[in-house]
């Protein structure tokens, strides 16, 4: 539970999250025994729940990459979400507990700090530590609406250009340089703009 084994870089991850920033190694301890948190590893490929039930628990990625996909009507694989290190994923799925319309993926090996909502609930949390812990929680769920709202702009755009414009702008340093990193291949990049790559491609060379 709250002791597990951790290399010095995750633990350097986990102190720079929303969740469990600027705690004391005592308060880190409680709190990653109060999510009930595990680490687990995931090979490439492999998928980390059942779609259509409810996901048994929600993440943050220490190393590696998962994406949240589902599939459109032809059975098309579309991106929800890529998450790369130090990022979450399932929070809401999780908390309410409802069937996953999504299924994750490691897209590399990767290492998932898994957790647990249950202790959130009313009858269960005991003391002002706890309704901290809660506060962290609904800090990165107001995150991941940002995040989906960026998401939407992107999509709303009309043309192809404009999604791309968009997306850049929302990935570009703030340090005046001219170059974007984005967590996708090309391919990835088609399938989350919901384009065809061939047009993807002669757009991005135009």
């Amino acid at each position: 539970m709250g002791r597990i084994t951790k290399t010095a870089a995750e633990e350097a991850i986990l102190c720079h999250s929303v969740l469990f920033s600027d705690l004391r190694p005592e308060e880190m301890e409680y709190a990653l025994e109060f999510f009930h948190a595990n680490r687990r590893v995931y090979k490439k490929g492999e998928i980390l729940n059942t779609i259509g039930e409810p996901l048994p628990f929600f993440g943050m990625v220490l190393s590696g990459c998962v994406q949240v996909q589902t599939d459109d009507i032809d059975g098309n694989p579309m991106i929800m979400a890529t998450v790369t290190t130090g990022e979450t994923f399932g929070e809401s799925l999780h908390y309410l507990r409802r069937e996953a319309p999504v299924y994750i993926v490691a897209m590399a090996d990767a290492v998932v700090l898994t957790m647990q909502t249950q202790a959130m609930y009313p009858t269960s949390w005991r003391s002002e530590r706890d309704a901290a812990l809660i506060h962290r929680f609904l800090l990165l769920l107001t995150n991941r609406t940002l995040a989906m709202n960026n998401r939407i702009q992107v999509l709303s755009k009309i043309s192809m250009r404009e999604k791309l414009i968009t997306l850049f702008s929302m990935y570009a340093g703030t340090d005046g340089s001219r170059t974007v990193t984005l967590p996708f291949d090309r391919n990835g990049l088609a399938v989350y703009l919901g384009v065809n790559r061939s047009a993807l491609s002669r757009e991005l060379s135009r």
